[in-house]
């Protein structure tokens, strides 16, 4: 009776059984197989493609000796396959029961799931039909007895497998517990997803820490820290990715998609320094972002939802800056950036943003909705003899867009379609107030005033007192929102109510 090697040495793959919904990077795994001589065993549409690429295959059946039934619902399920997969090989009763039943034993299980994930939003009864059974209890069989057996659960696995295969002629326990982890994890992910579907629920259920991508550190050296998740974005230049750019970016992308108009954001520390935004060539709106806050931008990150030409990196380049995201580079800025070497560029064309926020709070986890688009904002007039034009109004939107994804207690001050002064993430709101105020300096009459939260008190509107500001905007909800009325009918201001908050902690 066949033995395995001790646990600590590599464990050749003899016997595999191949049975897999999504056939990506198949004929290369199979193939490498039929090279080193494994007996591989097989169901269905699966068994029909390898007998296609000549490799032989033993089919189901012919082990179970019995066919598949239900329209292949029923196939592996059956003990003369579940035997060869959870033999325990050190168990001498275990080894003769499987001789007993002249049954292989599987080396590799290599299976996958039907694709539920690509039928959601049709009906119950519809999807039902693309939920895998026998799948998630072969892969479960395989990682339960991942100390002889390696089980592989996902195409993008193979080519480690493969790796290891090459080195160690065999797999190695270490490999084979880090593929029986992937795979639960992957089975509860499965169970989850149809969980979710038909709950119709917002939030996710479980949270997948995996894939990990590791950083050099965290917000400061000593912090250790991974990022998780499958980059639909694509960086084509610069040094590796730190924690706090990755913080940084995702601020500037929240942002910038927030407009349906080109835009150019700079953000420093999860805020923005500069937003330009406007129907005008991209390096002229990176030239008015930049001169709102040169001093901040330097060492920020620049996100646009325009591609970047030459001209405009060339207006880039001169400044340092740790990442630039853009839905496209043309060659030739992406020869000017080159000179850079640093300089990280990140592609994404198509932003898409998940539905909800998660973070840590108290040893727990709060999830939220993500806030609302502020294109969906009713604005209301709260000072009736002190109408604004469309085109202000227009703006007043774009301001509080940005306001929108400021630091809390924020005051944005904008002019001209570009920020003009920002206050932002003071404990107070009059002191946000006046350091907007301050920033926006002489070119203050005109400028447009939105406030994240409602104003407490009539304080912050005092300090507009013969400044001509053209416009407020802001949620309203004080008990002395009359207070703040009257000081704006008193100083000639247009004052606008939103009933919506937009606090970011």
């Amino acid at each position: 009776m066949r033995q395995d090697p001790p646990s600590d040495l590599p464990i050749p793959i003899k016997n595999a059984l191949i049975s897999v919904s999504n056939k990506a990077n198949l004929e290369l795994l199979a193939n490498r197989l039929h090279r080193q001589g494994t007996h591989i065993f097989s169901t269905g549409g699966t068994a029909k493609i390898l007998e296609a690429l000549g490799i032989p295959v033993t089919t189901v059946e012919e082990l179970t000796h019995f066919p598949e039934m239900l329209e292949g619902r029923v196939k592996t399920l059956h003990p003369h396959v579940y035997g060869g997969i959870l033999a325990r090989r050190n168990s001498t009763e275990d080894l003769r029961q499987i001789s007993t039943f002249n049954l292989p034993l599987f080396d590799l299980v290599v299976v996958n799931f039907y694709p539920f994930g690509d039928h959601l939003g049709r009906t119950v009864e519809d999807q039902c039909a693309y939920i895998d059974i026998g799948g998630p209890a072969l892969i479960r069989a395989a990682a339960k007895n991942h100390s002889s057996v390696t089980v592989l659960s996902d195409p993008e696995d193979y080519p480690d497998f493969l790796e290891t295969l090459e080195r160690h002629q065999g797999t190695t326990l270490p490999f084979r517990r880090t593929m029986a982890k992937r795979s639960f994890l992957r089975t509860s992910l499965y169970d989850s997803l149809i969980f979710s579907e038909w709950e119709k629920s917002f939030f996710p259920h479980n949270l997948a820490l995996v894939p990990q991508t590791p950083l050099r550190y965290g917000e400061n050296p000593h912090q250790r820290a991974i990022w998780v998740g499958k980059a639909a974005w694509k960086v084509l230049q610069g040094k590796e990715l730190s924690y706090n750019n990755l913080l940084d970016s995702e601020a500037a992308v929240t942002l910038v998609s927030d407009f349906n108009e080109p835009v150019v954001a700079i953000i420093k520390h999860g805020n923005p320094c500069a937003v330009s935004w406007g129907n005008r060539e991209l390096d002229s709106l990176f030239e008015q972002a930049f001169h709102a806050d040169s001093r901040s931008a330097f060492g920020g990150i620049v996100c646009t939802n325009q591609p970047i030409d030459k001209s405009t990196a060339q207006n880039m380049v001169d400044i340092f800056l740790e990442v630039v995201i853009a839905p496209h580079f043309s060659p030739d800025a992406l020869s000017v950036f080159s000179g850079k070497k640093n300089l990280r560029l990140i592609e994404w064309p198509k932003p898409q943003l998940p539905p909800f926020e998660i973070r840590t709070a108290l040893s727990g986890w709060l999830v939220q909705q993500r806030d609302q688009n502020t294109s969906q904002t009713e604005f209301r007039l709260m000072t009736p003899n002190l109408a604004a034009s469309p085109d202000v109004l227009k703006d007043l939107n774009q301001a509080w867009t940005v306001c929108k994804h400021s630091k809390s207690n924020a005051i944005v001050i904008t002019k001209h379609q570009r920020t003009l002064g920002l206050g932002l993430g003071q404990v107070s709101r009059v002191g946000s107030m006046e350091i907007a105020l301050k920033q926006a300096g002489a070119e203050i009459e005109g400028a447009l005033i939105a406030s994240d939260a409602f104003f407490p008190f009539r304080d912050s509107m005092d300090l507009l007192k013969g400044l001509n500001v053209g416009a407020v905007v802001q949620p309203g909800g004080s008990q002395r929102d009359w207070e703040v009325i009257e000081a704006c009918n008193e100083l000639h201001i247009p004052l606008f109510f939103t009933g919506t908050r937009h606090f970011k902690h």
